[in-house]
């Protein structure tokens, strides 16, 4: 029979017993639906609270850097690190410990945090920083093999002249003149032109025989003109 011929009380029958055979399912699929509602925010709530301790606890690591007091510097940073792994804060406590480790001519110990930034960081700006301090430390170490190939291509947005200017650091310990003078022109010509990176690279270029780099004129210096 068709429900619209239905009497009121047979509807009513009709929807108790449907009720009946599917209220189950239906409970289980509201209460399954407020858990993932309530889940996700308290994910959330949590993750925004992680990340608030770690920015404060990052912070006091580099305030207490600052303050020359390395020791809790180290401290601190080793804490963002052990209870707050999540965060990008994370990364940057390493890279934190990697620079105390150079500082303090440790730079061995530096290889092992600046690696885990470079290759598992979530941040590509954190993992190009890492890659050029490591190359350093390679350099530095007498691996210059091992630093180029670190900064294999392609070379990162925003990242040509450092990245180049090391590469030229690396084929200058391999005793390669002609590629790194080749290397530092093409960092130098992507540097600002009147700052010091410049003037360092031109400098280089020059120590490895290469062209003079072409003096920048400051407007100070510029001839004024006739009244």
């Amino acid at each position: 029979m068709a429900e619209e011929y239905l009497t009121d009380d047979e509807q009513l029958e009709v929807v108790k017993h449907w009720l009946k055979e599917n209220g189950a399912w239906i409970a289980g699929g509201i209460v399954l639906a407020l858990a993932i509602i309530f889940g996700m925010r308290f994910y959330r709530d949590h993750a925004n609270q992680e990340g608030m301790a770690a920015s404060m606890l990052f912070g006091a690591a580099t305030s207490a850097l600052e303050a020359n007091d390395r020791a809790k510097s180290r401290t601190l940073a080793d804490a963002v690190i052990k209870d707050h792994s999540g965060t990008p804060y994370a990364d940057q406590a390493r890279l934190l410990l990697a620079r105390l480790d150079v500082d303090e001519g440790k730079s061995p110990n530096a290889v092992a945090p600046l690696t885990q930034v470079m290759n598992d960081s979530k941040d590509s700006q954190l993992r190009n920083v890492a890659r050029l301090r490591l190359a350093r430390i390679l350099i530095d170490q007498g691996k210059p093999d091992e630093a180029l190939k670190t900064l294999a291509d392609p070379i990162p947005q925003g990242f040509g002249t450092p990245f180049r200017e090391v590469r030229g650091d690396a084929y200058a310990a391999k005793k390669d003149a002609g590629a790194a003078v080749t290397e530092y022109q093409a960092a130098l010509a992507s540097a600002d032109p009147g700052g010091i990176v410049a003037s360092v690279l031109g400098l280089k270029i020059q120590d490895l025989g290469g062209p003079k780099a072409p003096a920048t004129v400051s407007t100070d210096s510029k001839p004024k003109a006739k009244p």
